[in-house]
């Protein structure tokens, strides 16, 4: 087993040039349009050196700072999901005169991330469990995320909206990586990194980096780094019996008062990491060629619940309820996890800056509140 070794930016630098060279499109964090977002890089040049994050409810800026540090944010907008499970794809097409079903293959390149976070990677997890396995487990989740090299950043600067060690999935990453890294700063000089592999392939990558073994000294800076991140938490979620609380509280007052704030925008599914609804629409072009295709679809739609006659849940505090009780409850019954990592991204990017964290805790605070009607909608 390749030991734990510290390498510098040369080290990134060779890693992304290695991970190239094995046909992988590096993908990476980058400084674009005011925020962190993923995109192609070939150096550590084009990583976002310096930069910050500040996050609030309904807030993102993205700072400039000062250092040398590549890694000193939290999360952008955009999780990991979107890699292994894309917002829009053919399923199948049938072409005239015989229209033969023919499932269409996914030929998406492998895919390399170096700047996951471990929230992300728990998303990936929880989406496996959702999606990836069983008997109607989604072929393009299983091909691309079988293929992807996952390189993990441990968190060591959290936002105010991130609340994962409640959640158990950060600051710091245990498993589900090929490399895991932790940023250590210096006082005089750029940062370093504690690299660690996890898989294989993780182990072969790291055996070509420059670098020196890792010391004692160096596991206790990732230690210290990750303890303060842990009490830098900006938000927490009390997860004792929170199914059951959510269970019997449907018809709780508390479901009203944020659905006179929540837009219903669909904001909150877009940027979650866990989220899977889809639609699945067949259209005919002008040669007669039908093709079946998925797209992203939520539940905070008003189309969503449609079935003949109308929608099921018609409010906006029905659909809120369904997001947030499927997410923090039925999950469990149905894949054996809780649906929410703690990345605060639905926190962060919801327009009318509702704080999920704060609905959980009113509910709590509440708990066996009188119903506002006789019947809770569905």
């Amino acid at each position: 087993m390749t030991a734990a070794k510290v390498i510098g930016r040369d080290g990134l630098d060779e890693l992304l040039r290695h991970l190239a060279a094995l046909g992988y499109r590096t993908l990476g964090p980058v400084a674009r349009d005011g925020a962190i977002t993923m995109a192609e890089v070939s150096s550590s040049a084009d990583l976002p050196e310096g930069f910050h994050d500040r996050q609030a409810p309904g807030s993102y800026r993205l700072e400039p700072g000062q250092g040398q540090a590549l890694f000193d944010w939290a999360v952008g907008p955009e999780p990991l999901k979107a890699l292994v499970f894309p917002p829009r794809a053919v399923i199948w097409t049938a072409k005239p005169p015989s229209y033969h079903v023919q499932e269409v293959a996914d030929d998406a390149p492998p895919v390399a991330v170096v700047g996951a976070r471990p929230c992300d990677l728990a998303g990936l997890q929880v989406l496996g469990r959702s999606i990836g396995t069983g008997p109607v487990a989604d072929p393009i989740f299983q091909h691309r995320r079988h293929q992807a090299f996952l390189v993990v950043v441990e968190c060591t600067r959290p936002a105010s909206t991130c609340f994962c060690v409640s959640m158990g999935t950060g600051p710091g990453a245990t498993h589900g990586y090929d490399i895991r890294l932790t940023e250590l700063l210096s006082d005089d000089g750029p940062p370093s990194y504690l690299a660690l592999a996890g898989t294989p392939a993780g182990r072969r990558a790291l055996g070509q980096l420059p670098g020196r073994p890792a010391q004692a000294a160096d596991e206790r800076a990732r230690v210290e780094r990750l303890a303060k991140a842990a009490s830098r938490m900006g938000r927490s979620v009390d997860t004792t019996g929170l199914p059951e609380l959510l269970a019997r509280n449907l018809s709780n007052p508390r479901w009203d008062a944020v659905a006179e704030r929540c837009l219903a925008c669909g904001n909150c599914t877009a940027v979650c990491p866990t989220c899977f609804c889809a639609n699945f629409q067949d259209t005919t072009g002008l040669d007669g060629t039908v093709r079946r295709e998925r797209t992203w679809a939520s539940c905070s739609d008003l189309a969503h619940s449609y079935i003949h006659g109308g929608p099921v849940r018609s409010s906006i505090k029905s659909r809120y309820r369904q997001w947030a009780t499927h997410k923090f409850s039925w999950w469990w019954d149905q894949f054996g996890t809780s649906g929410c990592v703690g990345c605060g991204r639905c926190i962060t990017w919801c327009p009318a800056s509702i704080d999920i964290t704060e609905e959980i805790a009113a509910l709590r605070a509440s708990d066996g509140a009188a119903p506002t009607e006789e019947e809770p909608e569905p």
